[in-house]
Order: C-alpha cells, then structure tokens, then sequence
C-alpha cells in the first residue's frame, strides 16, 4: 500500500466532493453542511464541547483521508475492474455505510429518513469521491526517476 498516495487521494477526492456538495443546492438538490453536522455531533457527543463548523469541516477531512487509507490497503485488490469502477464502487460503500451507521447517529435517521433528494446529492457526492480517489491511487507509478542513474567515468 502507498500510504503517501492514498492520504494525497483522500484529501483531493474530500476536495473534489465538498466542492460538489456546495454547488448540489444551485442543482436544486438539498445542502449537505457536513462542517455543521459534524460539529453538532461532536459538541454532542463529547461533553459539549463547541467545536465549530471548521472543526466540522477538519475532521470531514480526515475521515475523507481515513476512507482513502482505508481504500488503498483493504478494498482497491478485492474489487473488479480499472481504478476508477473499483474507487465508484468503493464510493457506493461508503454511502451505504454512511447512510447506515453515520447518519442515524448525528440523528438524521437511517438513508436520511427516506429524504429523495438527499439521498440522491449524498450518493452522487460519494460515488465522485470514490471514483477521484480510485483515480488518483490507480495511477501508473513513473519509477524511471525513483533512483538516480550511475555515469560511468
């Protein structure tokens, strides 16, 4: 596993799909302020403590790099096809299991209490997620400059 490479992939693809989460409402879908609902959830679950929509937004990064590492050392090899099939597939993953597990606890119910819209922006965001991540880590590594070259004198 690249570490380097997959922490690289999980920030550009958390990027790419923040970006597409704040254009998702001028599309007519809903806003998903993830920043706030992870800073709602962790001043709740934390004894109170006011971290703020950044505080939100940092940790949403971390858990796009976390999702990334994650990507690269247990599922990129098990799943079919090139890198971006395998990393939208892995974005598919990640909106079942968010939509499953997350979503209920910061009390937005199971798939958003059946929230169309949502759902739809969420799994769009994810599936865009999945597929810069697969991307970015299934690139060809160039190993021609990986060591220099010794010159005969």
């Amino acid at each position: 596993m690249d570490v380097k490479r997959a922490a690289v992939a999980g920030a550009i693809g958390t990027g790419v799909l923040t970006a597409l989460w704040l254009v998702e409402p001028s599309l007519g879908l809903p806003e998903i302020a993830v920043g706030q609902i992870l800073s709602s959830f962790m001043s709740v679950s934390v004894a109170h403590l006011h971290v703020g929509a950044a505080g939100g937004w940092i940790v949403h990064l971390l858990v796009g790099i976390t999702l990334a590492l994650a990507y690269a050392g247990i599922v990129a090899d098990r799943l079919f096809g090139p890198p971006t099939l395998r990393g939208a597939l892995f974005g598919v993953l990640v909106f079942v299991v968010s939509q499953t597990i997350f979503m209920p606890l910061v009390g937005a119910g199971f798939f958003a209490r059946g929230d169309a819209e949502f759902l739809i922006g969420s799994l769009i965001g994810n599936i865009v997620y999945g597929l810069v991540v697969g991307w970015i880590y299934g690139l060809p590594i160039d190993t021609s400059s990986a060591a220099p070259r010794a010159t005969a004198r």
